[in-house]
């Protein structure tokens, strides 16, 4: 596999590289009771289903647009963004990573398990040449059959589509103008502002009509000279973000448009692409209402360090920064406000106060629902030099301890627009809610083991919550369970929906996790209740 890498650059306070290559094992004393399943594949043994008649509107259905604070879907709902990175397009790969070990397919269907509902998708504006080539997928033993012979954009097409179906919204981040290096200003001599404008009308009308993409972020991290309310032409990352949204806007009305901030404003400088400090004064002003979502980037140590880290109050003192350079815009009512980037390799105790003080600081879902900070962690990939990823090296396992930081911001799944992920057999249809849920056992190591359950939703109605049951025929006992809450009775198991899984659109699936001991033995039956 070949890997991107990004000079380093020779000042601290600003945004360094991230795609230094692997990292290795993450400090794992924090939060180890957040143990979750190694992921991989296996097979489902068991499924069970069952007919009711509740029936609602899932949240995140159709095109979105804002309303003060918050992101709206079409019906009114207020949604909210808790998704997750996925970069390589914007690489001399042009795809995304991964796929060198694994199948497009099962990491979506892995990152709507986990619990994410979104994904950010960087791109360069080499996928656009006529001569790209992607590279580095594995097409082997049935993997990325669908994707042999198709360009950067087609296979965007397929990524976009079947996260689709599995009811994940994605946004488009033009990361860089070439797969080289990143820019500060939107342009450069090779890539000017036309080309730039003319690549994103034409996503916003390749993708018109599928909700599926919900908006593009226009430039990755603007950071200096690029200057916000300066008024020159050349330098102004307010003035260009409103010729480039009112272009895309132009071919695909519907979209969101996500703004990122600065490096410098006023002479206080931050990370790059961290500073609104003056969206209040100067907003983005788009021919179409309701359609800015501000994006500010966050990083911790081992990225970089910053003054706030070493001031003495930390990490009590970081909600303050965190206000000053973008948090005011929501907390004013002025605009929605989408964290599109933030992660570390949580190996320092600094990072880990960082992240935990950062994860409150956007608002827990049980306590605000949706209207909370909007935000896609970075990253799904491992191959991120400075941060590593939700996965491990082996591109399946699964970071539990970094997850499981995030449990409390992860929100509703949004509805399918068909069969994504697989699950049980049967069950349901006309015009009542049904599910069936899929027993597999993951991993038995003979004195515990991993199991996970998916619930798919058979019929043609939203469900708003579910449960599932079983009973099992030895003396297991679960030891912790995620992505749902459950009680125990001697043998007997129910499971019930977290917060952010419990509505499923038709066709589409939710999925929740455990471990127990000891071995799991014979797979129970099961069986699925929609409410």
């Amino acid at each position: 596999m070949s890997l991107f890498r990004r000079p380093a650059l020779s000042h601290p306070p600003f945004r360094p590289p991230r795609f230094r290559g692997l990292r290795g094992a993450l400090s794992w004393a924090v939060a180890a009771a957040l143990l979750l399943p190694l992921a991989g594949a296996s097979t489902a043994h068991a499924a069970g289903t069952a007919d009711t008649s509740a029936a609602a509107v899932a949240p995140g259905a159709g095109y979105w647009h804002t309303s003060g604070r918050q992101i709206l879907d079409a019906a009114g709902q207020p949604v909210r963004i808790a998704g997750i990175n996925w970069f390589g397009f914007e690489t001399a790969n042009y795809v995304v990573h991964g796929l060198w070990s694994r199948d497009y397919k099962s990491m979506i269907d892995q990152m709507r398990s986990l619990g994410y509902n979104t994904i950010r998708l960087p791109y360069s504006d080499d996928i656009f040449k006529s001569g790209t080539v992607p590279n580095s997928i594995d097409f082997s033993n049935g993997k990325n059959t669908d994707l042999q012979g198709l360009n950067s954009l087609q296979i965007m097409d397929k990524l976009i589509s079947y996260a689709g179906q599995d009811g994940l919204k994605v946004i488009l981040d033009r990361h860089r103008p070439d797969a080289s290096a990143q820019s500060a200003l939107w342009y450069t001599a090779a890539v000017p502002e036309s080309t730039w404008i003319a690549n994103l009308r034409a996503l916003a009308a390749r993708y018109a009509g599928r909700s599926t993409v919900i908006g593009i972020d226009l430039h990755n991290e603007p950071h200096d000279p690029a200057c916000w309310g300066c008024g020159d032409v050349a330098t102004d990352w307010r003035l260009a973000a409103e010729r480039a949204g009112d272009a895309v806007l132009s071919v695909n009305p519907d979209l969101l448009i996500f703004v990122e901030g600065v490096q410098t404003y006023n002479g206080v400088s931050g990370w790059w692409g961290g500073n609104l400090m003056g969206a209040g004064q100067y907003p983005v002003r788009l021919t179409v209402p309701d359609r800015v979502v501000y994006s500010a980037h966050d990083y911790a140590t081992s990225v970089a360090q910053q003054p706030w880290f070493s001031d003495p109050s930390f990490p009590a003192n970081m909600p303050g920064v965190w206000d000053k350079y973008w948090g005011y815009l929501f907390q004013q009512n002025i605009a929605p406000v989408w964290v599109g980037e933030f992660g570390t390799t949580l190996a320092s105790t600094v990072d880990q106060k960082w992240l935990a003080a950062l994860v409150s600081y956007l608002r827990p879902t049980s306590t605000y629902g949706a209207d909370s900070f909007s935000w896609t962690f970075w990253s799904w990939n491992p191959n991120s030099g400075d941060t590593g990823g939700i996965l491990k090296d082996d591109w399946q396992t699964v970071d539990t301890v970094k997850d499981g930081y995030l449990a409390s911001v992860k929100a509703a799944l949004f509805p399918g627009t068909g069969t994504g992920t697989g699950g049980g057999d049967g069950g349901g249809g006309g015009s009542t809610a049904a599910c069936t849920a899929a027993y597999t056992t993951t991993s038995d190591w003979g004195t515990g083991f991993n199991a996970s359950v998916t619930v798919t939703n058979t019929g043609t109605s939203a469900l708003t919550s579910w449960q599932v049951k079983w009973t099992w025929p030895g003396s297991q006992q679960i030891t912790n369970m995620w992505n749902a809450t459950y009680t125990q009775t001697g043998a007997s198991v129910t499971a019930v929906n977290a917060d952010h899984n419990g509505a499923v659109g038709a066709g589409s699936s939710a999925s929740f996790g455990f471990g127990g001991a000891p071995g799991g033995g014979a797979v129970p039956s099961v069986s699925c209740t929609a409410t």
